[in-house]
């Protein structure tokens, strides 16, 4: 089966946030600190397994755990294998600022992850202590170095951030030089609480775009599972280079993904106004016809795309709430 949206678009891939909460203080995200808003615990793991399966009885075979700072739970490994596990499911990544990576990194392979995304958003210590609250640089980058000896699809995100790392452009790509990792950089977004730095500090995705095709990069042709990034391959290279430009035109036309927050909501879009609570659907496994028919109905009300460039970022506070 395969969910298809009013507009011909086919959906497969499930972003799930475990936890909003966050140990960094990353200045476009949490830049004072997690701060807990919300009353009611996470899902627990029966409820994600419940979860999950309703979605992959729907067609949904990938599914991203993430945040948050989805290791800060400590049944986190639980959670990946009863997500592998599930029949259907047929890869499961991590998003992850990468702090436990190096002491989680073979039993999260073990419990079933295919792949970690990682957030590095400077590679001068000094400057990622600034950027993120946390001196970490080193344990960071040990844990993908990690990931990438057992084996794991391993991907670098940064956060384009005009004036902050913006000069960093050639150190990052050449990461990929010797590693086959994917470095990827990410267009600058607002939310609520990061309207004044998002002024000061977005920078378009272009200008990389641009900096790739003036230095021998071509862009490969997108495959099955991929998300919105375009990729760049050049001879010499074992890794690549991902863009992610959410204020590029069609951006939205490639949409694959539905997201769920930790407390159980459906969120259409990362910009959506509204969220839907799938949680009381999940409390017994007889409910999986009713959480089925839920969620199809709900795809109904997804829009064709976000509305970013009409300043209308939606009801996030910060990417914690999500996880982007």
């Amino acid at each position: 089966m395969t969910l298809v949206d009013g507009f011909g678009r086919s959906f497969h891939y499930l972003r799930l946030s475990v936890e909003d909460a966050c140990n960094f203080r990353c200045l476009y995200c949490l830049p004072n600190g997690y701060a807990k808003t919300e009353a009611e615990p996470p899902l627990s793991v029966g409820e994600i397994v419940r979860l999950a399966g309703a979605f992959a009885e729907l067609g949904f075979w990938k599914v991203r755990l993430t945040g948050g700072e989805p290791t800060v739970r400590q049944d986190i490994l639980e959670i990946a294998k009863s997500v592998a596990r599930t029949p259907g499911i047929r890869r499961v990544a991590l998003s992850t600022n990468g702090y436990r990576l190096t002491e989680l990194a073979a039993d999260l392979k073990a419990a079933g992850v295919a792949a970690v995304n990682v957030s590095v958003d400077s590679l001068d210590a000094a400057r990622f202590a600034e950027l993120t609250g946390k001196d970490s640089l080193a344990d960071v980058l040990r844990g993908v170095d990690a990931s990438l000896a057992l084996g794991l699809e391993t991907k670098i995100n940064a956060v384009l951030m005009k004036g902050l790392n913006d000069d960093e452009f050639s150190k990052f790509v050449e990461m990929a030089r010797e590693r086959p990792l994917s470095v990827r950089f990410i267009e600058l977004m607002p939310v609520a609480d990061n309207m004044g730095f998002f002024t000061e500090r977005h920078l378009k995705a272009e200008t990389l775009v641009a900096w790739l095709g003036e230095n021998g990069w071509s862009e490969r042709a997108r495959r099955e599972g991929d998300g919105p990034a375009r990729e760049f391959h050049k001879d010499g290279y074992r890794g690549s280079v991902g863009v992610i430009a959410p204020y590029a035109k069609d951006f939205c036309n490639s949409c694959n993904r539905l997201r769920v927050t930790s407390r159980g909501k459906l969120r259409l879009c990362l910009f959506s106004e509204a969220d839907h609570s799938l949680r009381p659907l999940l409390q017994d496994d007889s409910q999986r016809g009713e959480l089925k028919e839920r969620i199809k109905t709900l795809l109904g009300l997804k829009e064709v795309s976000h509305y970013l460039p009409d300043g209308k970022i939606g009801n996030t506070k910060h990417f914690a709430m999500m996880g982007g």
